[in-house]
């Protein structure tokens, strides 16, 4: 999926030039929650630049930046997002925010998991087949839920008939359990969409969270310029300079459906 905005007004391209788009490749809860949709008409305002993304999971919006589709990357995998600097892909990897990981279930099997701890709700979803949805796309979310499935299981159900990967986004995997009464796994920030989707009356309700791996960074990479020489590190820079600003982290904090914060701003705090 593409967001594109184009502006109508010459008089906006005269004052700011001809160049005057970025665009960004990124995961798809930055989409979903309507964060970005909330920063562009801001950030626009502020620099005339028009914010262009197309919303992927983390691996394919990496490849996006490998393969020079995009000038700045909005993801949320570390392992491989440090591959991509490593690579010489990427400038340099910049903190923005977080949010945490969440279980989600049908209501109607809610009670399975109660006072159960991660290990022991991932093995309720195992032991009783309980429909479990996947997005299966590689990204930053299904990287880290697969991940959960190896230390838990030692090993990746995915020949088993409960388990289904979807393909899809994080929004698309959710409606499908709950079209089928299951379970997933999804960042909190995108279940707070669906719940205020919902009226705040969700099919399916968290049923572990607060575990300390469950934590979720997001980070912002501009593509380089000497892997890709038409990468407008310039724009890249400026969007980057302005989120981890102080402007920019209050606006991500402030940032709220249900009156819920979706992502709390680390550009300051975080060490990695």
């Amino acid at each position: 999926m593409k967001k594109i905005f184009i502006s109508s007004l010459i008089a906006v391209c005269a004052l700011f030039g001809a160049d005057s788009d970025l665009n960004m490749a990124t995961t798809t809860s930055t989409d979903n929650t309507g964060l970005l949709d909330a920063i562009y008409p801001v950030y626009k305002a502020k620099t005339g630049v028009d914010l262009k993304w197309t919303a992927v999971g983390t691996g394919a919006a990496l490849k996006m930046g490998e393969n020079c589709d995009v000038d700045i990357l909005f993801v949320h995998s570390p392992k491989v997002e440090m591959d991509f600097i490593n690579n010489g892909y990427g400038v340099e990897r910049k903190a923005v925010m977080y949010n945490d990981f969440v279980l989600i279930a049908d209501k109607s099997i809610a009670d399975k998991f109660k006072g159960k701890d991660l290990k022991d709700a991932f093995e309720v979803i195992n032991k009783e087949k309980i429909p479990f949805f996947s997005r299966g796309d590689k990204s930053g979310t299904d990287n880290k839920e697969k991940g959960i499935w190896k230390k838990i299981t030692n090993g990746i159900p995915e020949n088993e008939a409960w388990y289904r990967q979807t393909g899809q986004g994080m929004l698309a995997t959710i409606k499908a359990a709950e079209e089928q009464k299951g379970a997933s796994f999804t960042d909190r920030g995108t279940y707070i969409k669906y719940e205020a989707n919902a009226k705040g009356n969700p099919d399916l309700v968290i049923v572990n969270e607060g575990d300390e791996s469950l934590k979720n960074l997001y980070s912002i990479i501009a593509v380089n310029p000497k892997h890709c020489k038409n990468a407008d590190i310039e724009n890249a820079n400026k969007f980057i300079n302005w989120i981890i600003s102080d402007e920019g982290q209050k606006f991500v904090g402030d940032f709220k459906l249900l009156n819920k914060q979706l992502f709390t701003p680390d550009a300051k705090t975080r060490k990695n």
